[in-house]
C-alpha cells in the first residue's frame, strides 16, 4: 500500500506542478488570448487529475500529515521553479517567480492538502 501511495503522491505532485507553471505562465501573457486559452485548458485538465489522485491517496474530509504535506509542497517548489527557470531561458518574458509561493499555497489549499 504504501508504494502504491509514494506512486500517487508523485502523480499528485506532477500534475499540481503543471497546473501551478502554467498559471504563472499564463499570467505572464495574458495579453495573448489563444495562449491564454491553451493554458486554461491545461490547467483545468491537469487540476482535475490531480483532484482524483489527492481522493485516491487520503479521504477528501481528512487532511495528510504535515510532514507529507510540506514534502510535497518542497517537492512541488522545485519542480515549478525548475521549469520556469527553463522557460525564462528559452526566451519566456514577463514570468513572476515571486507568484510561486503564493500559487502553491492557494492550489493546496484547493485540494485541500
Amino acid at each position: 500500500m504504501v508504494q502504491n501511495r509514494n506512486k500517487l503522491i508523485g502523480l499528485l505532485i506532477g500534475n499540481i506542478s503543471n497546473v501551478i507553471v502554467h498559471e504563472i505562465l499564463e499570467k505572464a501573457i495574458s495579453f495573448e488570448l489563444e495562449i491564454s486559452i491553451k493554458y486554461e485548458k491545461e490547467i483545468r485538465n491537469s487540476f482535475e487529475i490531480a483532484k482524483i489522485y489527492r481522493s485516491k491517496i487520503n479521504p477528501i474530509n481528512k487532511s495528510l500529515p504535515e510532514k507529507d504535506v510540506q514534502d510535497i509542497k518542497s517537492k512541488i517548489k522545485k519542480i515549478v521553479i525548475n521549469e520556469l527557470k527553463l522557460r525564462i531561458s528559452k526566451g519566456y518574458k514577463g514570468i513572476n517567480l515571486d507568484l510561486i509561493d503564493v500559487t502553491i499555497d492557494k492550489k493546496l489549499k484547493e485540494l485541500k492538502l
